[in-house]
């Protein structure tokens, strides 16, 4: 990370004139925590793990020192478990990379702008990972077991269309139609009082289908698991 980043990072605006000379201060401490505790490390190695560069610094992890790693490794596997149409690999794939996360992201770090772009970025990835998740689970007929946890998320996520979406189609699937019904329009309620809009052409065809009992709503057989419900998929 380039110095200046760095004293943006932790001053924004407001940096004092002793901001470089306190990065200098900051990584020199880093460098012997590194060097301290049961690695054995020396401050020469500490430093080529936190390595000084052209006007800024570097930071050198081992591959599958962190979980972001992990996270990458686990959402490779998806995209082949997709590729191999495979539903239920793909599940077993993204529940591990949701295991990651163990709160809310960086929640003990004072965010930056460069560092709240970051956390911005990968709570988005967690709900793509947790909606494809979801639906993957949907198409292996798994709408008992995800009612309890969509029930949350729709609690906590008032306002997001897929989460509703899914927990329509499981209510539907588990026989609970009027429920379903009813989770439709408390987000119509909550749209339109909290942000003057009406729910999307896909939701209000999701209603319909609810409404007409269509057989779209049905668990895909086995051999067409890899196709997403029209309803879900028209995003």
């Amino acid at each position: 990370m380039a110095l200046d980043v760095c004293v943006q990072e932790l001053w924004g605006e407001a940096a004092p004139c002793s901001a470089v000379q306190s990065v200098h201060t900051r990584v020199f401490q880093i460098r012997q925590a590194l060097s301290h505790g049961p690695s054995g490390r020396t401050l020469e190695e500490s430093k080529r793990i936190l390595e000084t560069c052209h006007q800024g610094y570097v930071l050198r992890v081992e591959d599958g020192a962190l979980d972001m790693h992990s996270l990458d490794r686990h959402l490779a596997e998806f995209r082949q478990a997709q590729t191999r149409k495979d539903d239920l690999l793909a599940s077993s794939s993204l529940r591990s990379a949701l295991g990651l996360w163990r709160g809310q992201t960086l929640m003990d770090v004072q965010h930056g702008p460069h560092i709240q772009a970051f956390v911005t970025g990968l709570e988005y990835l967690r709900m793509t990972t947790l909606e494809q998740c979801i639906d993957s689970e949907l198409r292996l007929g798994l709408h008992h077991q995800l009612l309890s946890e969509l029930s949350t998320l729709v609690s906590r996520h008032p306002v997001q269309e897929n989460l509703h979406a899914q927990y329509m189609i499981a209510l539907y699937r588990s026989g609970r139609t009027a429920q379903s019904l009813e989770a439709y329009h408390r987000l119509h309620k909550t749209l339109t009082e909290e942000l003057g809009i009406a729910p999307s052409h896909r939701i209000r065809k999701l209603q319909m289908a609810v409404l007409t009992e269509s057989a779209e709503l049905d668990v895909p057989p086995p051999d067409r698991m890899n196709l997403s419900l029209d309803l879900m998929a028209s995003r």
